[in-house]
């Protein structure tokens, strides 16, 4: 499926997220040990917010971001974005006896609903391995940023090679996708994952877009054996 372009694989993406909706959290934990919720208070950490910053959580899925930023900085303002209408439903289940909860929106990565400069911080959680036009979306999230605000990126990524490897391709290509069966009973869209991040880009050319978009102080670490990026820069 990663090699599906355009409108054809958006369809695909938003399709595969509402179908595994119900069990997206679960599958996150289970394949990443829990490692993603500690990945999701780095991203916040990085994001080095103002007090009562706006916040961007894009891509949300089910608000995971959103809600560590409030977790964090509980006068945070965040604004839990994306275009899976389902997922954000699911998000908001949960949250709906908290006494301070996210702002929900339906948005598209590509075409953000905001005026400009209106955010201290625009972060994401394996958003960008599924938009279909990557320096878009770069210069939509600067767009919406004020001067200083940070950008920060957690996806997948393409690891180096070393020795392991092989133990990580059989991770990817059998184990999650057997696991992604039995517990979603969607073994295809646990296939679309390693498709989808062997045909994204390396962390160091992510970064190099991030810096083609106009982003300065770029950086990022690997997580997970290579297997996990988190990017920042800032506007």
């Amino acid at each position: 499926m990663a090699n599906l372009t355009g409108a054809e694989r958006a369809r695909y993406v938003q399709g595969m997220f509402t179908r595994i909706a119900s069990r997206y959290d679960l599958m996150n934990r289970l394949m990443t040990a829990g490692q993603d919720v500690r990945w999701r208070r780095e991203v916040i950490h990085r994001a080095d917010l103002p007090p009562a910053a706006r916040l961007l959580d894009l891509g949300t899925g089910t608000g995971d971001l959103a809600l560590e930023a409030r977790r964090q900085h509980p006068d945070c303002r965040p604004v839990a974005a994306d275009f899976t209408l389902e997922m954000m439903r699911i998000g908001q289940e949960r949250t709906r006896n908290a006494v301070v909860h996210p702002d929900w929106l339906g948005a598209d990565a590509l075409r953000l609903p905001f005026p400009d400069g209106c955010f201290e911080a625009a972060v994401s959680g394996f958003l960008f391995r599924n938009v279909i036009d990557i320096p878009q979306a770069l210069s939509e999230q600067r767009r919406l940023l004020k001067p200083g605000g940070r950008i920060v990126i957690l996806d997948t990524t393409r690891p180096p090679d070393n020795l392991f490897t092989p133990f990580i391709r059989f991770h990817l290509r059998v184990i999650i996708p057997a696991l992604g069966r039995l517990v979603t009973g969607e073994a295809d869209a646990y296939t679309y994952l390693p498709d989808s991040t062997q045909a994204f880009l390396t962390a160091e050319q992510l970064a190099e877009r991030m810096r083609a978009a106009r982003f300065r102080e770029v950086g990022f670490r690997r997580r997970m054996l290579g297997t996990i990026a988190i990017h920042w820069g800032v506007k």
